[in-house]
């Protein structure tokens, strides 16, 4: 089996300030870049914040010029980011992940269970296709697609053999929500990669702790706390070892 590197980016967004952001984005990638990560995970609305107010104003696409950095680092590093922005879609307003491809392409994936109270402004998306990575498939889940057994389990009969979480997780929610995803992991015999914002975002005080799950669902490695930070996995022939790596704040 192929060696693979993967990393949660455990982010500090800034309400709507998306310059600020992308440049933030950008020392992620490039750390990323310098420990060999192949595919890099941002939390939920990582570039906008989860700002469900400001999003109407901040929508991105593909193709807008303002990305065109974040492709390039990604092209240049060979590394696929999953980040995160409200995107318009054909019937509203929608959670998103853009899927930066180490080719530099861009394709993009919606949330498709909201939380209570984001509708509105958000609609419900419809998900997208697995990422295809060496030796293995992921499937993506932005934040409360993961609350819903249904969508771990439909993503494993699609073949994923590992489930990506982006989150907006509070100190509240962490327990009940990070037990999910460690089931998740358990049940369908399918790691599980979550990261986290790691600072207060729209109203929740995040907790960080980013995290990964190995597919007997214990936790291999997570963050201590909040703050910048990558949480990274390597596989290894058949087993993963798990590093921290703090960033500047």
């Amino acid at each position: 089996m192929p060696t693979l590197t993967l990393a949660a980016a455990q982010s500090v967004s800034l309400a709507g300030d998306l310059a600020a952001n992308l440049r933030s984005h950008l020392d992620f990638i490039a750390a990323a870049a310098n420990a060999g990560v192949e595919l890099l995970l941002f939390p939920e609305l990582s570039l906008t914040g989860y700002e469900p107010t400001l999003a109407a104003a901040l929508t991105l696409e593909g193709a807008d010029a303002r990305l065109r950095p974040l492709r390039e680092a990604c092209r240049v590093a060979g590394l696929t980011a999953v980040v995160g922005a409200p995107v318009q879609g054909p019937t509203g307003l929608q959670i998103g992940a853009l899927i930066l491809g180490a080719e530099g392409s861009c394709r993009v994936h919606t949330k498709e269970y909201l939380h209570p109270g984001e509708a509105p402004p958000f609609v419900p998306g419809n998900g997208g296709a697995l990422l295809e990575l060496p030796g293995l498939r992921a499937a993506l889940a932005i934040c409360a697609d993961s609350n819903h057994p249904a969508h771990a389990e439909a993503a494993r009969a699609r073949g994923a053999d590992l489930y990506l979480a982006s989150a907006v997780i509070g100190p509240t929610g962490y327990p009940a929500d990070s037990a999910r995803l460690a089931g998740h992991a358990r049940r369908l015999g399918m790691p599980v990669l979550m990261a986290n914002h790691g600072a207060p975002t729209g109203g929740y005080a995040c907790v960080g702790r980013s995290a990964f799950w190995q597919a007997d669902g214990q936790c291999l490695v997570a963050a201590p706390g909040d703050g910048p930070c990558l949480v990274i996995v390597r596989r290894v022939a058949d087993d993963w070892q798990g590093e921290i790596r703090a960033l500047r704040s």
